[in-house]
This record gives C-alpha cells, structure tokens and sequence, in this order.
C-alpha cells in the first residue's frame, strides 16, 4: 500500500471512492487511477424542513461506505482522505451522521467549506486536462451546491460555491416528478438569482474554456448526444431541445432519452435548470465534460501533504502576511511548543499526534493573527478568523481545531471545555499556552531550563530555581497557570531544580 492513495467523495447524491497508484517520472509525481467506486445515496434527498438527515438516508450511506471500506482495509490513515460537502455542511445532526459514517468506513472524515469544495474541484478537473495557459471555467452541479471557478494554469483565480443542487431543485420544484414549462421557469429564475452575485465579476474575467464535472454534466452531454440535440458537449441549443422534451413528455421518461441512466433520471429535471441558468447568466458558448473533480483533487491534495507541498502551509504563510503577524515572535512560541510536545513522548505512529504536531506548528504560526484587529480580547479575533475564514485546504474540522487553540492559549481554560477536547489535544494546549507564557518578553532565549513531563493527568514543569527566582513575572505567571489546569481537572505541578552548573 506504500504507493497507493484513496480520496472518498461524500457528495450529497453520489459517494465516491478513488483509489490512485503515485508513480514518479523524472522527478514528477502522477497519479494513476487503479480502482473507483459510485454508489448513488441521494442523501440530500432525506434533509427534511428541518435541516435532519432522515434515518433512511443514514443506512443507505452506512450501507455504501461499508464496502468502501471493504477496499481500504490495509491503507495507512495519512494515505486516506473522505470529504464531505453541502448537505454535511447544512444538516443539524451533521455530527451525528459524520460518527455514523466514520464508523462505517474506518476513516475520518472532514467536513469541507464550499471554497475548499471548489479548489479541489479544479485541482483535479486540471491535473487530467492538457497543460494549457488559457483561462477556464469550470462548473460541477452536485447534490446540493453548485461550484464555479475561474482559474489558468493550476491556480484557482475565482472560487464560488452556491446554494444549489440536483437534489435539492429536483425536490422543491419538481416534487412529484411531474415537469411543466411553470415548474421549469421558476427553477431557472431561482438557479439565475443564485449566479447574479458572480455573473458580472466572471463575466469580465473571461475565459476561453469551459468545462462541466459531476454527475449532472455527465448526464446532460450523454442524453444531449445520444439523442441527437447536440453534437458534442453541452450547448444552449441542446439544453433547451431537452427542455422542451421533458415539458412535452411531462415528466422524465427513461425510454425516450438514451444515454440517460437511472441514478441520473431522479434528478435529471433540477440539474438542467441550474445548467440552463448557468449558460444564460454565464453567456457560456459550449461546455466540454471535466474529468476527475472533487475525487481526483482530493488525491492530488494527498500526494502535497505526502510530498511536503501541503496546501496547509502555503496558507498559514499567506494569512502570517495578510495579518502582519510577527515572524520573529510566531517562531520562538513555535520552537518551544514543539520542544514541549517532543518531552511528552508522543508516539509517532499514532495518526493524531502526528497530526497534532503540524497543527500545533500552524496554531502557533497564527496565535496574534488577532492583533490585527484589536489587543483586548485578541485570542477570540484569533479563534473567530480560523474558524471562519476561507482557508485552502483546511477541512471544518481542522480549523475549529486551529480555532481551538487559537481561543486557548491565553486566559482562562474552563470555556474550552464545552468542546470536549481529547486528551492529546488538551496536552497540546499545554505545549503551546507554555510557549506563549515563557515567550512574553518577546527575545530568543537558548536553552530555556524549563522541560514538562505528564503521567496521566498530572502535569509537572521543571524549572531551575536560580533561573526562576530572576523572573518573578515569570514565576507568578507559571503559578496562575497551574491554577487553570487544575481547574480543568488535571495535577498540576512546579518543581525546582538546582542549575546543572551548580
């Protein structure tokens, strides 16, 4: 398995498994696709008035990620990525679905924004493309949002995701299957709202290529072909040919529009809306089929992690700059973080420390990005920016994680409770709210003679004497600290050692 990646797409109509060989030619690294799975689940279809996911849906995604797993038994977890989108992102008992999910499939799995959801879309539409230095559109209709993205080369120039699906259209405006040319105006002049945020701004972008992923286009150019309406692609004169079929026919009929499969015909009517929406407010001319999409970008977004480009790190140096974050300051709290955390003897083949490592590095990266807007109450600033902020390559999960200890390295540590941290996290906390406590004076010391050890829940600072008694600030400091932990529940002690010069 030492070669092998696997992406899983939890899309909210379809679920998909990718497993890619990484084979290296001339110092380049290429993925080729060895193994895919597609199960329809619809699970957008079972989100009620309410926002909760339906039983029903539940099993039927249980059912599909458990011969998932079938396949991944054997793979390493830091090979392994599952991604779930709009109708995780929307859904009540999202956590509930997500453990359920998780347990089925043997993985974790991340819960990614609607930006995230598109870069990787055009991370892995344009690495199965041919290298190109025009501009290209790229639009993939999922379930329940809709992406749309400008970019040239492999860089993403504009990323939108809207609140727009198959699913979702198919079920408000054509509930009972039944198609009228009403139904199908109200649906375009929805789908048309949705895109007049971003219309004009792509618009005078411009591109000279446009490119449909997902299931829906998919759909559209096999049905438009096959049935004569386009001769290649996806045109505006193809899809209102297929407009007028389904209001002619009334509803979708299977035997009447070949190419069509079944998975498909469920949501036929509410995809052609959005496409036909697209087209319009878009001015798009033709659209060619894009390969790859969400999956293939989750492997390509796996081979940088493996190969030290992690598009984590080109992010937290672009939010180090766009907040004016001290460098200097950011490297020593760093530093002695990862000092700390290395004296805790976390095991390095247990998947959350390694993990906890990098995003210790990166919390400690962006601690004051909330100096930028105010000094009192700067960690909150902190903690709301990673929470909130359109972070590429960053899932939910990681930035509330981020956000975590952005919140928790200074001032009081009960409200952290509420988030039920794991052990493992809270003593990461411990690692970087030390850092920060013992970096105050803002100047490098080498040597610090302060080391930490934890058994169990007891948390000892050893500190040499001589060096604590020259720094009452400092040794007040440590002692209201001790006062947090044990707040917390934990054993928290400080002992004195004579200097080893001594």
């Amino acid at each position: 398995m030492d070669h092998l990646l696997a992406a899983i797409d939890l899309g909210s109509n379809s679920f998909r498994l990718s497993i890619g060989r990484v084979v290296q030619q001339d110092g380049n690294a290429q993925i080729y696709s060895l193994d895919r799975m597609k199960e329809s689940v619809r699970l957008a279809a079972g989100l009620n008035d309410d926002k909760i996911v339906d039983e029903i849906s539940i099993l039927r995604a249980i059912s599909v990620l458990k011969r998932f797993n079938e396949l991944l038994v054997g793979f390493h977890p830091d090979r392994v990525r599952a991604v779930a989108t709009n109708t995780f992102r929307i859904a009540r008992n999202a956590a509930e679905v997500v453990q359920r999910c998780q347990d089925a499939l043997g993985f974790p799995i991340e819960i990614i924004s609607g930006q995230e959801e598109a870069r990787l879309i055009f991370s892995g539409i344009t690495n199965e493309l041919p290298p190109s230095d025009n501009r290209r559109l790229m639009i993939d209709i999922g379930g329940g949002s809709t992406e749309v993205i400008i970019g040239k080369g492999f860089k993403p120039m504009y990323l939108s995701s809207l609140y727009m699906g198959c699913v979702s259209y198919t079920r408000k405006f054509f509930p009972d299957g039944h198609i009228n040319a009403e139904r199908m105006e109200r649906a375009e002049i929805s789908a048309r709202r949705e895109l007049e945020g971003i219309s004009r701004l792509y618009r005078k972008a411009g591109w000279q290529e446009a490119y449909g992923s997902s299931g829906t286009a998919k759909g559209l150019i096999a049905v438009l072909q096959e049935s004569g309406m386009s001769k290649k692609g996806i045109t505006l004169e193809g899809l209102q040919k297929l407009k007028a079929k389904l209001i002619q026919d009334g509803e979708v009929v299977m035997d009447a529009l070949p190419g069509l499969k079944r998975d498909r015909s469920l949501v036929l009517a509410g995809g052609l809306a959005i496409m036909l929406a697209a087209f319009q407010e878009l001015n798009i001319k033709a659209m060619a089929p894009g390969e790859g999409a969400l999956r293939v970008g989750v492997l390509y977004d796996l081979l940088g992690r493996d190969s030290e480009h992690d598009k984590r790190h080109e992010t937290v140096r672009q939010f180090t700059k766009r907040y004016h974050v001290d460098i200097n300051q950011s490297e020593r709290v760093k530093n002695l973080a990862l000092t700390f955390f290395s004296q805790l003897k976390p095991e390095d083949n247990v998947p959350e420390y390694q993990e906890l490592q990098r995003t210790l590095e990166w919390a400690a990266d962006l601690h004051e990005i909330g100096l930028s807007i105010a000094h009192a109450n700067y960690h909150q600033h902190s903690a709301y920016i990673l929470e909130k902020a359109d972070m590429p390559g960053f899932s939910n999960d990681d930035q509330q994680l981020l956000a975590f200890f952005a919140l928790g390295h200074h001032g009081k540590i009960s409200k952290l409770r509420a988030r039920s941290p794991s052990r493992p996290q809270w003593l990461t906390l411990l690692c970087l709210r030390l850092a920060v406590l013992l970096s105050r004076r803002r100047e490098t010391a080498e040597n610090l003679p302060v080391s930490i050890a934890v058994d169990n829940r007891t948390i000892t600072v050893r500190v040499e004497a001589h060096w604590l008694a020259e720094r009452p600030l400092s040794d007040y400091s440590l002692r209201a600290e001790k006062r947090e932990w044990v707040k917390a529940g934990f054993d928290f002690e400080i002992e004195t050692v004579e200097s080893k010069k001594n």
